[in-house]
């Protein structure tokens, strides 16, 4: 009998365990967000404010015994987050009837992923982002064997980060920068060029405290 100790640690297959694992725990738990990052920070207190509920897909690229994370840079045009790192994913519609839909169907318009390529394993508890967002981070597992059509509107590029530097929280790095005169710390994981920060990298250090840690 197969053992979760003979699954190699960053394996598709051991996230997916772990995954499923955790959601069965439930995701009726305190809001995870950037303000555990900023406790007080004037920027979060959203008093009154109705938070955008949106979905992202985690999407774990089965590649054997390694697998990658498929995150997207943002197109230079965009009017906001313009140029970041983000995993796939966007506003939840009043038409998607769950977040998981919703994470889905923003990943095929951004990038072409099909559907058939794609296992959703589980979700994270939501994530509140400063900007006044309620992300879903939904969690899957990817067959390898497709082929990405990228909208230029919206995504750059695509592109993969092992499972395992980003579940190292040596590479987890805590920045900061000047919000109204206030610090603003978030993390940031540099990568092959690409600079992983904000929410993004909020998100990816959420799972791993979850997941991982």
């Amino acid at each position: 009998m197969t053992t979760m100790t003979t699954i190699p640690p960053f394996s598709a297959e051991a996230f997916r365990r772990r995954a499923r694992r955790q959601t069965q725990a439930g995701v009726a738990e305190p809001d995870y967000g950037d303000h555990r990052f900023n406790p007080d920070h004037p920027r979060l207190k959203l008093n009154g404010v109705r938070l955008r509920p949106a979905a992202v897909l985690i999407p774990v690229v089965d590649h054997g015994d390694e697998a990658t994370v498929l995150l997207t840079k943002r197109s230079e045009t965009l009017r906001n987050h313009t140029g970041q790192v983000a995993f796939p994913g966007g506003r939840i519609d009043a038409t998607d009837p769950t977040p998981e839909y919703a994470a889905l169907r923003e990943t095929q318009e951004e990038i072409g992923l099909p559907d058939r390529f794609i296992d959703v394993v589980g979700r994270m508890p939501d994530y509140v982002s400063g900007t006044g967002y309620r992300i879903a981070p939904v969690l899957s597992v990817v067959k390898p064997g497709f082929h990405l059509t990228l909208n230029p509107d919206e995504v750059d590029a695509a592109f993969e980060v092992p499972l395992r530097f980003l579940m190292d929280p040596v590479n987890h790095r805590q920045g900061s920068r000047m919000w109204n005169d206030l610090e603003w710390v978030f993390y940031e994981m540099p990568y092959g060029g690409q600079r992983i920060w904000g929410v993004t990298a909020g998100i990816i250090r959420t799972l791993y405290e979850r997941l991982y840690a």
